[in-house]
């Protein structure tokens, strides 16, 4: 792998790629000229020309670069800056990973990790004084894996001032034990932010070291464009400051936060805020994009429904814009020229979502916006043929599309079986024409592509099950899903001349996979071996080093 920190020496020399299949979407060739960073030819013009190296593919297979179309890879390095708790596999583990970091970390005042099971505990709901058995004289904050959740110890309800006396915040919750306590279970942004508003900044060199870290981690799958889906001004500190020293060795995108409580102040920076990144002129550096929550997520309760959950509990969900705020919010950012960029996990959330964009375009007049709704985990038959009709990019995370705990603890009990199987309806969309784009939402799960791709292709989980996959009439082609992680991505990013294809003119941006993806079982997909990853022809990550 190449060394942290060092920006790729990008079109340096000519090289002629061969002796395996060379892949874009609708086409394959046999070898692949490439100088000074850009594709010069491919097939019989290709091995015609002089070059200054050639690689032997070795029967692999070389396409383009994947992108991921909504990811936090800020927020996925600074994960390995605290404990690991992602891998563990029951509360007693997490415990123990919290303990054993703390231990190993006196001088740390506040403990912060992330991304727990959410499943590992009933309902989601973790108590404060089974992480105060492992640290119970400072601060401990863990995000759940949905990263709408957090789990705290008592000393951090303390330093947040969070008690029985708290009232509900609006746009969050605090649940409490039978005496008004609270839990130690805090659920969306009113409440999360009790917490965070009181935890120290993290420190601009751990930032840019995390930037590093989520790079080696996307390099290594065939990642070299990531849509950040929720910066703000500390988060745009630590790009600009990495891009300044040289220290960004892929693509990123950043979208601005929007929040319905302070969008007022916000959205009168965003401008300034683009200026900067443009003034930095980092050809791997952009800033287009704007991103909205339109709810939260249904293994809290939180994402909007149109009907009512199956437990009642939290009703239709939680709404975050009131009425027309979230398209009047939409338009003044589509005003800027700035990219749409919406969570919806539900129905409800869906539709406000399309509404707001539908509002935008009958106010502020025809152009080329390319808004994304991310996600669309639940979208009504009433909805399905909006996106394309009105130019959305549905951004969805294949993943998420099979029976695993997550679904079968969380999820479905929420929902109700029935409404269940009407989830990720990828092919459908796709049918409709809606220019349907992959991510992985890393770190909340994984940011391997072909991950992703091998349950687009199956809807089974690792194991096989279930035989047939579920809903299998949403069952993506391998082509079109890889196509969904590649050249559509590159439409959402506006790049689509650039990257995301193979031919004369695009740069360089490949990976080579040690086998055709398009000619093994789905189980296997995920072995699949990234064997090298280039951008702009400079090849940035190697299995062999």
């Amino acid at each position: 792998m190449t060394a942290r920190n060092a920006p790729p020496e990008l079109g340096a020399s000519s090289t002629l790629f061969h002796g395996g299949v060379i892949w874009t979407p609708g086409h394959t060739t046999d070898a692949l000229l490439v100088a000074d960073g850009v594709v010069r030819a491919v097939g019989a013009d290709a091995l015609a020309a002089t070059a200054d190296r050639t690689v032997d593919l070795e029967g692999g297979f070389l396409m383009p670069s994947f992108g991921d179309g909504h990811a936090h890879p800020l927020f996925g390095g600074l994960e390995s800056a605290g404990p690991a708790v992602r891998p563990c596999e029951s509360i007693d583990q997490i415990v123990a990973a919290v303990k054993e970091f703390a231990d190993s970390n006196p001088d740390q005042e506040w403990i912060v990790g992330a991304s727990y099971d959410g499943s590992l505990a009933p309902g989601g709901l973790f108590d404060a004084r089974w992480l105060d058995a492992a640290v119970p004289d400072r601060p401990v904050v863990l995000r759940a894996w949905d990263y709408h959740t957090l789990w705290v110890n008592s000393v951090a309800l303390q330093r947040a001032g969070i008690t029985a006396d708290t009232p509900e915040p609006a746009l969050g919750e605090i649940p409490r034990r039978e005496d008004g306590t609270p839990l130690g279970t805090l659920r969306e942004w009113g409440a999360t932010d009790l917490i965070t508003a009181v935890m120290p900044p993290r420190d601009e060199a751990v930032r840019i070291a995390a930037l590093g870290t989520a790079a080696d981690y996307y390099l290594a799958h065939g990642v070299t464009w990531v849509q950040d889906a929720w910066v703000e001004p500390a988060e745009l500190d630590a790009y600009l400051a990495a891009a300044r020293d040289g220290a960004l060795r892929m693509r990123f995108n950043l979208a601005f936060y929007a929040d319905p409580r302070h969008f007022d102040t916000q959205v009168t920076q965003y401008a300034a805020a683009r200026d900067r990144v443009v003034a930095m002129g980092s050809p791997l550096l952009t800033a287009q994009t704007v991103k909205f929550f339109a709810d939260g997520v249904v293994e809290n309760e939180t994402g909007a429904l149109l009907e009512p959950y199956c437990s009642g509990l939290h009703s239709h969900g939680m709404q975050l814009w009131e009425g027309d705020a979230l398209a009047e919010a939409a338009r003044k950012v589509d005003e800027l020229g700035l990219q749409i960029h919406i969570h919806a996990i539900g129905d409800a959330a869906v539709r406000q979502a399309l509404d707001a964009i539908e509002y935008v375009a009958r106010h502020n007049g025809p152009r080329d916006r390319r808004p994304v709704i991310a996600h669309a985990q639940l979208v009504d038959d009433a909805d399905l043929g909006r996106f394309s009709e009105l130019g959305v990019i549905p951004n969805m995370q294949p993943l998420w599309a099979q029976m695993d705990a997550l679904m079968t603890v969380l999820t479905i009990p929420r929902l109700g079986a029935q409404r269940a199987d009407r989830q990720y309806r990828m092919r459908t969309l796709e049918n409709s024409g809606a220019a349907l784009a992959f991510g992985s939402d890393w770190p909340v799960s994984s940011g391997a592509p072909l991950d992703g791709i091998a349950v687009a292709v199956s809807r089974c989980t690792s194991d096989g099950e279930p035989a047939g996959g579920w809903t299998p009439e949403e069952v993506l082609p391998i082509e079109p899903a890889l196509a969904s992680y590649t050249g559509a991505v590159a439409y959402q990013a506006f790049a689509e001349a650039d990257w995301g294809h193979i031919a004369p003119g695009a740069s360089a941006d490949l990976v080579w996979l040690d086998r055709d993806p398009r000619y093994i079982p789905p189980s296997e997909l995920s072995q699949v071996q990234v064997r090298a990853t280039y951008l702009q022809g400079t090849q940035v990550y190697s299995a062999a080093e």
